[in-house]
């Protein structure tokens, strides 16, 4: 039996506001297994990002129990999740998040330089298949929305992460540009054998995944 590279159970979690408690996630329960993909959708503040922060380690469960490629989380420590980002994981952001000091291809090499690893062919298939080649030497600020985004992903994916989180990815983009970086960020994680969880408020990006969730006071509403 296949095991789940994200498996979240029980999963609660509470913010406090003063004397205000507020219940984001109850008792939710959710996997993904590997090489497979997933749309959060769901109202602003129905949580969706809270969950991404939470499998990413940045936020802790309030309660429940999180798994990481079958790895209990409830016990790790700072080295534990910075060992799982570095090598496992990849994210992408809807404010693209790249290193203005670098250029682009120092920016898609980061990944790689923290694990110790070299520019390799798979990186050169990235940027072929993002068309970006012409962009590599070019610095960052320079590029328009698109093109950042492009370069995000090619960073996101450089080291063929096992999972990529990716927070509304093309909320900054018009709607033709938006489903193209779709199209192309669904590929090559299906390529890199990497499996995606995603939060959108599109229901055409939506559809580039394998199923759907709905997140709705604080519980998850499965949909076709």
């Amino acid at each position: 039996m296949l095991k789940p590279l994200v498996a979240l159970s029980h999963a609660n979690k509470l913010f406090v506001d003063g004397n205000e408690t507020h219940g984001v996630l109850n008792n939710i329960d959710f996997s993904l297994l590997p090489n497979t993909s997933i749309a959060l959708t769901g109202a602003s503040g129905s949580g969706k990002s809270t969950l991404l922060n939470i499998i990413a380690g940045f936020e802790p469960l309030t309660s429940g129990k999180l798994l990481l490629d079958g790895h209990d989380t409830a016990l790790w420590k700072d080295p534990q999740w910075s060992h799982f980002r570095h090598q496992q994981l990849g994210v992408v952001f809807q404010q693209f998040n790249l290193l203005t000091p670098l250029n682009v291809k120092q920016n898609i090499a980061f990944p790689l330089n923290l694990n110790q690893q070299s520019w390799n062919s798979w990186c050169d298939h990235l940027v072929g298949t993002l068309d970006i080649g012409k962009l590599l030497e070019r610095h960052v600020s320079s590029l328009s929305g698109g093109q950042q985004q492009r370069v995000a992903i090619a960073r996101a994916l450089a080291h063929q992460p096992k999972l990529l989180l990716a927070d509304e990815p093309t909320g900054n983009l018009d709607q033709q540009a938006g489903l193209e970086v779709m199209k192309l960020l669904t590929e090559i994680a299906s390529q890199g054998n990497t499996a995606i969880i995603l939060v959108t408020h599109s229901l055409e990006c939506a559809d580039f995944m394998q199923a759907r969730c709905h997140l709705q006071n604080g519980h998850f509403i499965s949909t076709p």
